[in-house]
């Protein structure tokens, strides 16, 4: 649990199956991964999500979006912005679309540099992708 006076930004990399979930350091420096929650359903995604953010008390959620390399959303970006929004809405948090390009595969290849099995790789890639997501993000806001 966070300081009441603490306000932290969210990111997420939602896929099919799973969701990455990060969380910035209070002054909103650098993110960290939080974890990976395997999807349900909808109600029980924005549940578990709802928790977070209350937790942490998010101000913002940075979600990573699926674009194709010439820039045009992706297959799953509809849906994604979709559970975005409601969870913004719920929470009356600001909601940032991120492009998220190539970010699993950076993941991936830091996992690998890290020397760590495939079984375990698979565990937390989608979490490493979101810290990424939401470091380019908070990278970004300082420029």
């Amino acid at each position: 649990m966070t300081n009441l006076t603490e306000k932290r930004i969210l990111g997420l990399d939602v896929g099919e199956k799973r969701i990455g979930v990060a969380v910035s350091d209070p002054l909103g420096v650098t993110a960290q991964g939080l974890g990976v929650l395997s999807r349900k359903n909808r109600e029980s995604d924005l549940a578990r999500l709802q928790e977070m953010i209350r937790d942490y008390r998010v101000v913002k959620i940075v979600v990573g979006v699926p674009r194709h390399m010439d820039g045009r959303p992706g297959k799953q970006a509809p849906e994604i912005l979709d559970l975005a929004q409601a969870l913004g809405k719920a929470l009356a948090a600001e909601v940032v679309a991120w492009d998220e390009r190539l970010t699993t595969r950076e993941a991936e290849r830091v996992l690998l540099q890290a020397d760590l099995s495939r079984r375990r790789r698979r565990q937390v890639v989608d979490q490493v992708a979101a810290a990424l997501i939401l470091q380019g993000y908070l990278d970004s806001q300082r420029q």
